[in-house]
């Protein structure tokens, strides 16, 4: 190839070159453009803010990019607020001319990668707001030019990571609503330039570095709402510039260190919500720029001594809830004053009402609540015209209101309770054309509701709880067209309710309860379409609901219990946002409305002491938020519904005092959030369903006076939480479950006029919370009295009484010192009663014969007795046994003597009658009588006297003397004699 030729290629591969390099290789902006269009197709833009991102526009007319002068670069990105999402495009890292980056208020995710400290011309970052994750990158410090760094309010969690001190350019650092964790580095003091540091709503710990006082340049210094804890470093009055500082929330100790008066410039100091203590530092009086300040909620002691002749910018004060003593200083304001609010609530100030604040002409809020100022309110107190709230509850304040509050014109809300005062409304109160709230609730203020008081036009909410107000609701109360809330309860107001009430139409809490209010209810409550809460019990209101209340659809809780209301409920069942319907000790009568299930959310039902009849509905397994469920003391009759299974929630179920019928249900044992169940006095046959076992949470289970029988179930144990259980006056069967004794809990026990048999079970002394009553009197128990019984120290009364119980009474009964009732009367007791038992009445132990002590006989005189008994039947055994023995004897005897007299006077007639020998035989005779009865004869005297002279009476013939001898008519047989 010849020169030229050489020379001719060379100048085409130059030209060539030239060409690629400014279409390619130069060209930094086009090199942008490939990169931008890479990160369009990353993000997900349903806004369409990237819609000009296109090769046929020029790059730098491309919304949210700035080039630089001369076009050859872009410099600055900012898509906030574009609802962009997708994770930040790796290919931003490529545009390293970037200045500012701004992508916060989007919908970003993912970390902020590592990569990011190539940007290093980078002046500003901003990523708040978007739900970025993980953690700082250590990176982020090699962006030395790094100005602006905003990227809190993401899910950033870890360490701050102390590379950040490496950016000595940065004049603002906003790392707030993080999750951020860890300690505030100490590199932070390397920040010479920075002026706006953000640390608030992290979970930042440890101390705060002495090293921030480097940060000469800070003005607005907030790490609120972490757990710094510590002491605030006294270095920290060394930020001259500081304007505000904001260290509320943390767990900050110690005292307020006094150099902070060095803050020459500061506006705003936040410490409110730490565990500060000690005195407010004096030193404070020389921040003479500062405007607002907030030490509330710490355990500052000590007098106020903060004087607003030294701080007379000072707008804000807030002191409460610290253990401030003392009064306020007389010259606490001046009167040129531009203190604004001063809250002093919960302290232990005393004293009168602070008199020299009537100096703050300026005030518009004052809160001393919770305090122990005393004393009558001042008639000056009108002086504070700006007033617009005025907190003094929970005070001592006394005496009455003075007239002149009705000259504060700008007051709103007015905050008297829970005090001492008297007297009556002043009817000044009608010109406060701007009152909205008044509070006088818990005082002791009495005489009518001044009508005036309806003059207040604003008025929103009227709170005269807990006084002793008389007379009638004004006429006029429907002039307040506003008014939201109206709670007049516990008072002494009678007379019915004004037919005007229903022209507050923006009513929607009415409370006259406890009052002495009549009459029936105004028809115009119809037009109270927004009430959503009225509670009227403990009045005398009567007569029939009207129908309008069927038109309150917002209605949530009734409560019009103890009234003298008749008729129906159905009025009240027009409302499907009834939470609580209370309607007890009434009269209302007919049945339950099945209407009231489409109340779904209701919660509390009690239709308790009414006239109410018929079955329960069905319906009611719909109301799936049920938890109180009173219908006892009607005339309810049939069986539960099963339905009522549905409702879970139910916790207390009251259907005692009807005329229920059937089975008690075995379903009630699904209801296992139930902590009261009461079906006593009703009708209820077959057994305790052993299925209650399930229901652990139970605290009390009253069945008595039903028609149980079968034996308590062994899974009544099961019932840990129970507290009381009664089952007297059934017909319960069996012996005592031993099962008892895990019912550790119970503190009344009722098992009473049963038919339980067999011992008491020793585990019931295992039951050492029994404390109201163990009642097992009146069953068919057996065998001793188990000593464990005195491990039941706590019980106040004990009754066995009519059982058979035998034995001697355990000893250690006598540990009972609780007892003030003891029955142990007809049972089979024996033995000697201990001393500890004299106080109780003999018939505390009556009916049991072989029982002594005090405060029954003494064992001695018992015993006594009981011999004298034994001496006296002896006695009369033996006499009974002589008198029966001498008796025979002497029938015996008599039957003898006789039959041988009748014999021998025989055989002396038929002598006679043969003429001879009768002197012989007269001789004989008397021989043989004297053989006969010997000495037996002398000793028994009279007797035998008798009987001879009887025997020898001669007879005038022989017939006679048959008749006569023979007294008892028998006839005698001579051959029996031998003769």
């Amino acid at each position: 190839m010849d020169s030229t030729q050489i020379s001719r290629f060379s100048l085409f591969i130059t030209v060539f070159s030239c060409i690629l390099a400014f279409s390619f290789g130069d060209n930094s902006s086009s090199t942008d453009a490939h990169w931008l269009l890479r990160i369009k197709s990353k993000l997900v833009d349903p806004a369409g803010v990237l819609e000009s991102w296109s090769l046929r526009a020029h790059i730098c007319s491309w919304n949210g990019l700035t080039c630089s002068h001369d076009e050859a670069f872009v410099i600055a990105l900012n898509l906030s607020a574009s609802t962009l999402s997708g994770s930040i495009p790796t290919e931003l890292w490529n545009l390293v001319s970037l200045q500012t980056l701004d992508l916060s208020l989007n919908l970003i995710t993912g970390s902020i990668p590592p990569e990011i400290g190539r940007l290093r011309n980078l002046r500003t970052l901003i990523l708040f707001a978007n739900n970025l994750s993980g953690k700082i990158p250590t990176e982020i410090g090699l962006l030395k030019k790094l100005q602006v760094l905003r990227i809190g309010d993401n899910m950033l969690a870890a360490q701050i990571p102390p590379s950040i001190g490496n950016l000595t350019e940065l004049r603002v650092l906003g790392l707030a609503y993080c999750q951020l964790n860890g300690s505030i580095p100490a590199e932070m003091g390397n920040l010479k330039n920075l002026v706006f540091l953000d640390l608030q709503h992290n979970s930042l710990s440890g101390f705060i570095p002495a090293e921030i006082h480097n940060c000469e340049e800070l003005q607005n210094f907030a790490a609120s709402n972490n757990m710094l804890d510590g002491e605030i470093p006294a270095s920290i009055g060394k930020l001259k510039s500081l304007q505000i500082l904001n260290l509320a929330n943390n767990s900050l100790s110690g005292s307020i260190p006094p150099e902070i008066s060095g803050l020459s410039n500061l506006q705003y100091l936040n410490l409110l919500g730490n565990r500060l203590n000690g005195e407010i530092p004096w030193e404070l009086n020389h921040l003479v720029q500062l405007q607002k300040l907030d030490l509330s909620s710490n355990n500052l002691s000590g007098t106020i001594n903060l004087l607003n002749i030294h701080l007379q910018n000072l707008q804000v004060v807030v002191f409460s809830n610290n253990a401030l003593t003392g009064s306020i200083p007389s010259n606490f304001c001046l009167k040129n004053s531009n203190l604004q609010q001063l809250f002093l609530a919960q302290n232990k100030l005393s004293g009168g009402f602070p008199l020299g604040l009537l100096n703050c002409s300026s005030l518009q809020q004052l809160d001393l609540s919770n305090n122990n100022l005393e004393g009558e309110l001042p008639p000056t107190i009108d002086k504070l015209e700006k007033l617009t709230d005025l907190l003094l509850n929970n005070n001592s304040f006394n005496g009455s209101l003075p007239p002149e509050i009705g000259n504060m014109s700008n007051l709103e809300n007015l905050y008297l309770f829970d005090n001492m005062i008297t007297g009556s409304i002043p009817v000044e109160i009608g010109k406060l054309q701007s009152l909205s709230t008044i509070y006088l609730y818990d005082n002791q203020m009495s005489g009518s509701i001044p009508m005036e008081l309806t003059n207040c036009a604003s008025l929103t909410a009227i709170d005269f709880f807990g006084n002793h107000f008389s007379g009638s609701i004004p006429e006029t109360i429907g002039k307040l067209k506003d008014l939201v809330l109206l709670q007049l309860r516990q008072n002494d107001l009678s007379g019915p309710i004004p037919p005007s009430l229903g022209y507050c139409k923006k009513l929607q809490q009415l409370a006259l309860a406890d009052n002495k209010l009549s009459g029936s209810l105004p028809a115009t409550f119809r037009f109270l379409s927004q009430l959503s809460t009225i509670t009227l019990y403990n009045n005398s209101f009567e007569g029939p609901l009207p129908d309008s209340l069927y038109s309150l659809r917002n209605l949530k809780i009734i409560n019009f219990s103890h009234n003298k209301f008749s008729g129906t409920i159905l009025p009240l069942t027009g409302s499907n946002s009834l939470t609580a319907l209370d309607l007890t000790n009434n009269s209302f009568s007919g049945s339950i409305p099945s209407r009231l299930a489409i109340s779904t959310n209701l919660g509390r039902l009690r239709l308790a002491n009414n006239l109410l009849n018929g079955s329960i509905p069905s319906e009611l397994g719909r109301l799936k938020e049920l938890i109180f469920l009173d219908l006892s003391f009607n005339n309810l009759t049939g069986e539960v519904p099963s339905q009522l299974s549905t409702c879970q929630k139910l916790q207390h179920l009251l259907l005692n005092d009807n005329h229920f019928t059937g089975k008690m249900p075995s379903w009630l044992g699904s209801l296992h959030d139930l902590g009261e169940l009461h079906l006593s006095s009703n009708n209820f046959q077959g057994q305790v369903p052993a299925e209650l076992g399930n229901c652990s949470r139970l605290l009390k289970l009253s069945l008595h006076t039903n028609n149980l029988s079968g034996q308590i179930p062994h899974e009544i144990g099961q019932l840990t939480s129970l507290n009381v259980l009664n089952l007297q006056r059934n017909n319960l069967s069996g012996s005592i479950p031993p099962t008892i004794q895990q019912c550790k809990k119970l503190y009344e026990l009722r098992l009473s006029e049963n038919l339980l048999s067999g011992p008491i079970p020793s585990e019931i002394g295992k039951l050492t919370e029994l404390q109201v009553i163990l009642d097992l009197s009146r069953n068919l128990l057996s065998g001793e009295i188990p000593s464990s019984l005195g491990d039941l120290l706590k019980l106040e009364r004990l009754n066995l009484s009519f059982n058979r119980l035998g034995g001697e009474l355990p000893s250690s009964l006598g540990q009972l010192t609780s007892l003030v009732m003891l029955n142990l009367s007809n049972n089979h007791l024996r033995g000697q009663l201990s001393s500890t038992f004299s106080g109780f009445p003999p018939t505390s132990f009556s009916g049991n014969d072989k029982l002594c002590g005090p405060p029954l006989t003494s064992c001695m005189e018992s015993a006594g007795h009981e011999n004298n008994i034994l001496s006296s039947t002896a006695v009369v055994c033996i006499i009974v046994a002589i008198v029966f023995t001498s008796t025979v004897i002497c029938l015996v005897m008599i039957y003898i003597m006789l039959r041988m007299w009748c014999n021998m006077r025989e055989v002396l007639i038929s002598n006679s009658s043969e003429g001879g020998g009768n002197g012989i035989e007269q001789i004989k005779r008397e021989d043989q009588e004297r053989w006969m009865y010997g000495d037996e004869k002398k000793r028994k005297g009279e007797y035998w006297r008798v009987m001879s002279s009887l025997a020898l009476v001669p007879s005038q013939n022989h017939n006679d003397h048959i008749s006569s001898s023979c007294i008892f008519q028998v006839k005698m047989d001579t051959k029996k004699l031998g003769i």
